[in-house]
């Protein structure tokens, strides 16, 4: 039959049986007809775009977008778009910067307690093995000398050590805005709704995984309290991990292969990495937590 040029006839088409998601800010937005004509704006009760970046964006850049799913059903995969801030979700891939960031989370909290004895420190050679001249044979004082089988050793570890160091803020943020852009660039990120399940049975998570292709393992993260079902479900899944936004770290999107946001999620992730780029201040005080100078002492 003959196609339809009519704005909402071609949004339901392209919706298939189920009804486009309602947009929650009532923005228009103006589609193209089948022959490329522009046919209006779209009305806001039928707008695709169920999340706006309500952040400021440079007039250089626009937001990018990402598909909502849903939890509900495994093939409902297409519930609207979502508008990423480019700040957070395309910054510029710099691979320095997260190696940098990912050696800093494994050392940082990194101790070695590798210890060796020193020739003070093994048991025996307390005398002098023969004389100092006389038998022909090399000069030595002690048995336990490091040329000695048994003896001491010389510049061994003397642990614990502590490999702490800490890298700048800025480059901790950027490492994390490099990591989510990565991830979002190779299709490995996906944004849902919200977390909730029809069933708590883990075979129903991973069915859902398999269905939608999202590879070995999975980070979820979340701003709320997790759901019920879905933290019963993934408590005996080791390929799936639940982790809440304030614990998102760069090694831990590296090590998963999938990322889930919530769009909850990627509001509270926009609103405090871009936090960073616009403060003037320390995070702490200098005085803190380290004190150049001792205090001064107490009258009386």
């Amino acid at each position: 039959g003959a196609i339809s040029d009519h704005p909402e006839d071609i949004l339901r088409t392209s919706w298939g049986h189920q009804e486009p998601p309602q947009d929650t800010l009532g923005t228009s937005v103006t589609i193209l007809g089948t022959s490329g004509t522009i046919l209006g704006p779209l009305s806001p009760a039928l707008s695709p775009v169920l999340r706006r970046c309500h952040l400021p964006v440079s007039p250089a850049l626009s937001p990018v977008q990402a598909w909502v799913e849903s939890l509900r059903h495994p093939e409902d995969t297409l519930r609207g778009l979502a508008e990423l801030h480019p700040d957070v979700f395309a910054v510029t891939p710099r691979l320095d910067v997260l190696h940098a960031v990912a050696t800093w989370q494994r050392n940082y909290k990194r101790i070695s307690h590798a210890r060796v004895r020193t020739r003070a420190e093994v048991r025996g050679g307390g005398r002098k093995p023969w004389g100092q001249k006389g038998s022909g044979r090399a000069r030595h004082g002690s048995i336990r000398s490091p040329l000695w089988r048994g003896g001491g050793i010389a510049h061994g570890p003397r642990g614990p050590t502590s490999y702490f160091y800490m890298l700048p803020m800025r480059v901790r943020v950027l490492g994390l805005k490099v990591a989510l852009t990565v991830k979002l660039m190779q299709d490995e990120l996906h944004v849902v709704d919200t977390l909730e399940m029809p069933s708590s049975d883990p075979r129903y998570l991973q069915d859902l995984a398999r269905f939608r292709h999202w590879g070995r393992s999975v980070l979820i993260v979340d701003v709320n309290e997790f759901p019920e079902n879905i933290s019963a479900a993934v408590e005996g899944l080791k390929s799936i991990t639940l982790i809440p936004a304030l614990g998102l770290n760069v090694y831990s999107l590296l090590k998963h292969q999938t990322l889930v946001l919530t769009l909850d999620a990627v509001a509270f992730l926009e609103q405090r990495l871009l936090w960073h780029d616009r403060r003037y201040s320390p995070l702490y005080p200098f005085s803190m937590p380290y004190r150049d100078l001792p205090e001064p002492p107490r009258a009386g």
